[in-house]
């Protein structure tokens, strides 16, 4: 992991801000970029200045952090942090890297930090003999194994906490990706981002209603930022 990780605490609460620079500040591994009070504030922030990592509190006025994340289309690394413990589940389908509840304690903050440095760290290199893909298929690593799957195969992606489930006609493979790297390693012309947790086969689709697409068994969501596109690319 090159160099260190930049962050920016979003929290609608100046105490939350105090806590959180103060463990920022004893970390060597990661710096603080920014701090933002609302959703809005952050949106513009990352525009002109994205980072690695969010501290992002779910519940704030206007915009939650949840519905911040829908809005970005390449999110960073995020942990949420929160006093309500009954979102955790919930967050985990944004593919958040952990989740701290208020009152934050140091040591908790730390495991929470190690978990993105370590995920960052532990990506997989490629061996020679395997590229990462070829013309017509994609290389992932499902325990400590090397599987390739074939373009063709691919039905669609999803986000699952730190990492990616791969859906075909007859198989799941869950892997240590981000939805970002599984976008750079896919052609652009046959797979679309849908949502902020669905990546899709655009070839697979058989039918987009509303906001919902159909692709073979599965209903999936269809993220409001992304609908334009993927409408204009089934046209």
């Amino acid at each position: 992991m090159p160099g260190r990780l930049t962050c920016l605490i979003i929290d609608d609460e100046q105490a939350a801000h105090y806590v959180l620079r103060h463990y920022i500040g004893q970390v060597d591994q990661i710096e603080l970029a920014g701090s933002c009070y609302d959703a809005l504030e952050a949106i513009n922030f990352l525009h002109r200045q994205p980072v690695d990592l969010l501290f992002l509190d779910i519940n704030m006025p206007q915009i939650t952090g949840l519905q911040l994340l829908q809005t970005l289309a390449h999110p960073p690394r995020v942990i949420l942090t929160t006093a309500y413990s009954e979102f955790a589940l919930e967050s985990y389908d944004y593919g958040v890297a952990d989740y701290l509840l208020k009152p934050i304690e140091f040591a908790r903050f730390l495991k929470a930090v190690d978990k993105v440095i370590g995920s960052l760290s532990a990506e997989p290199k490629q061996p020679h003999a395997l590229p990462v893909s070829t013309a017509g298929s994609l290389v992932i690593k499902v325990d400590g194994d090397r599987i390739r799957i074939n373009y063709d195969d691919l039905l669609y992606g999803q986000s699952w906490g730190n990492y990616l489930k791969l859906f075909t006609a007859t198989q799941v493979y869950i892997t240590p990706l981000t939805m970002t790297e599984l976008e750079q390693r896919l052609p652009d012309g046959r797979f679309i981002r849908i949502h902020k947790s669905y990546l899709v086969a655009l070839d697979k689709i058989r039918r987009l209603s509303g906001n919902e697409v159909f692709i073979g068994d599965a209903t999936l969501p269809v993220g409001l930022t992304y609908r334009r596109e993927l409408v204009d690319r089934l046209r």
